[in-house]
């Protein structure tokens, strides 16, 4: 076929399948055009998921009638000067407002605040000339139908309410870099978003990622602020113990643009490598502030990736000020475990035909029986079917009052020989003995790794351990590696190696089973991650088995030191697993159980 010009309206279309992929696309790029006009409200209205009408309503400069003409064709733009490098604006390339017109009907109807309203409108391409129009100081942007002159789209459109709730998401994603400005958004029958504006400055960005992150996450979260050449990071980043399923409540921004980018998603669980398991995923609203020229916005159609001129330098900044701030806060616990706890009490007792009565205990027969509803409060369902059983320390002396002032405050008792009861003065505290110790240990073996060998133990015999031919070669090529972390490690024969020190940190241990261990993590990180981390895999395992084990009695003395050890570690509050070391029950939230409040 010879070579020929497309047509605008084909030109257009093409576009819009890159910038347009769903109603939310369409939303996205005309809240961002109403932002870089200077509003101050922004208000949408969708219906049919945003597949019939989507409404953008703001109150900013407005445009005359010579400006509507040209907004509506390709690369047009009021927002980029003739430095393709300095770009300070959302949006820039001038292809949103044609390309939505060649696949749907739009209508833009505005005003300056000292001109006349004026209107134009664009069905499938087909443009109709501008004419006068009654309108309020702002723009009003109106698409309906669409994907109509492209149906084919259609079948790719997934159900009303899950366009909705991607409308409604992006919304969220855009309000939380602009405080300032106040959200509305509205379905067919009621509003389902209303973010009122606030300030621009730190406190008013605290005040709107509560409006949309939710008050939970401000109380579990850490300030993070850094800088270093021409880059500064700001935002929040939840505790270790505070994490979601997926990585949707990580909200990235550079330059005040909602971006998804790899590098710095993968930063973020590089920083939380350490203390989150490999199926959470942190939750953050992180603001990346750089000089236009050290940034290229331009590598996507839609804007949803950047690319850094140094991307080392942004990256190692946000690693390091995550890491900081986590080293730093101290040891905290998720709100949200206290919160499950309590709700696990909360279940109404079940009365009447074919349920279970309220449960009381009857000293003289070791049996339970029913109680009388109108003569007891009814237990809590925890408790209703069994009854528990602690391996109480009642000789615990009284605890100094500089104790119950710590974190942690002092043990009272371990229950089940596992978990270590402790009492603050506002508070209830139960730890998980095993799991505590483990990140105890695999801190002291990351130190080892940039410090001093840790002291080892040597054995009266030393342990001959089999393994395959490969296995032992892996051993001996990282016994030096080994041997700072005070494990000793040589050749014995072929397929086997001989232990001749183990760490003494660690005690007794089942150094056959470490060793193996170890062979499978070197196997299976050799040639796929850096030193660093193979390094931190071999100390995750060798805490995992000198840690103190479950089913271990502690005396008090041995409990109470796990506690203030546990409160100058630095993410302390999970294990290397990403698992919560301890659960804190407040008072006031235990008087609530038993209904004093």
């Amino acid at each position: 076929m010879p070579i020929r010009q497309l047509s605008e309206t084909i030109v257009n279309q093409i576009a819009a399948g890159e910038v347009i992929e769903r109603p939310a696309s369409v939303v996205k790029e005309l809240v961002e055009n109403a932002l870089d006009a200077g509003a101050r409200r922004v208000e949408i209205a969708t219906a049919g998921g945003g597949l019939q009408l989507i409404r953008v309503t703001d109150d900013g400069f407005g445009m005359n009638a010579a400006d509507l003409a040209l907004a509506i064709g390709r690369h047009c733009t009021s927002k980029l000067t003739d430095d393709i490098h300095d770009i300070r604006s959302l949006g820039f390339r001038g292809e949103a407002l044609p390309s939505i017109g060649s696949i749907a009907k739009l209508t833009i109807r505005s005003r300056t605040r000292a001109g006349d309203g004026a209107e134009i409108v664009v069905e499938g391409g087909r443009v109709v000339p501008v004419r006068p129009a009654a309108a309020n100081p702002g723009t009003v942007v109106e698409v309906r139908d669409l994907f109509f002159a492209t149906p084919a789209r259609l079948k790719f459109m997934k159900s009303e309410r899950a366009e909705t709730a991607a409308i409604s998401e992006m919304v969220k994603r855009i309000a939380i870099a602009f405080p300032h400005v106040r959200f509305t958004l509205s379905g067919p029958d009621r509003t389902t978003l209303d973010l009122a504006a606030s300030s621009e400055d730190a406190a008013g960005q605290r005040e709107r990622i509560a409006q949309v992150m939710g008050r939970e996450f401000s109380d579990n979260a850490l300030e993070i602020r850094a800088e270093r050449t021409d880059v500064r990071l700001s935002g929040h980043a939840s505790i270790p113990s505070f994490t979601r399923a997926n990585a949707l409540q990580q909200y990235v921004y550079v330059n005040g643009r909602p971006v998804r980018d790899k590098m710095l998603t993968g930063a973020i669980r590089g920083a939380y490598a350490d203390v989150l398991p490999r199926d959470r995923h942190a939750v953050t609203a992180l603001f990346v502030d750089i000089e236009p020229a050290l940034v290229d916005v331009n590598v996507h159609p839609a804007k949803a990736d950047v690319r850094f001129r140094d991307p080392g330098l942004v990256r190692g900044l946000m690693v390091g000020a995550i890491r900081q701030a986590l080293g730093t806060a101290g040891i905290r616990a998720s709100t949200s475990a206290a919160s499950s706890m309590a709700e696990m009490f909360r279940a109404p007792p079940h009365i009447g035909n074919g349920h279970h009565a309220p449960v009381g205990f009857d000293a003289a027969t070791s049996f339970q029986r029913p109680l009388d509803p109108g003569f007891a409060e009814a237990t809590q369902s925890a408790f209703a079917d069994t009854i528990a059983s602690a391996d109480h320390r009642a000789g615990l002396s009284e605890p100094a009052p500089e104790a119950l002032a710590q974190p942690l405050g002092a043990a009272r008792a371990q229950v089940h020989e596992n978990y270590i009861i402790a009492q603050t003065d506002r508070s209830l505290i139960i730890v998980d003995q095993h799991a505590a110790h483990e990140r105890l240990v695999y801190e002291a073996l990351k130190t080892a790794l940039h410090s001093r060998p840790l002291p080892a133990q040597m054995l009266l015999l030393p342990e001959i351990v089999d393994l395959s031919e490969d296995d032992a070669a892996r051993l001996v090529a990282q016994a030096e590696t080994l041997a700072r972390f005070g494990l000793s490690i040589e050749r014995f024969g072929p397929g086997a190696v001989a232990v001749r020190e183990t760490p003494a940190m660690l005690g007794e241990m089942d150094v056959q089973q470490l060793v193996r261990d170890l062979a499978d993590e070197i196997a299976e990180h050799d040639t796929v991650e850096t030193l660093t981390a193979r390094l931190h895999h071999i100390a995750a395992t060798m805490a995992c088995h000198g840690s103190v084990r479950s089913g271990r009695r502690l005396k008090p003395d041995e409990m109470n030191a796990l506690l203030r050890q546990m409160e100058a570690t630095p993410g302390s509050a999970t294990c290397n697993h990403g698992r919560p070391t301890y659960v804190e029950l407040k008072l006031a939230d235990i008087e609530r159980l038993f209904g004093r409040r």
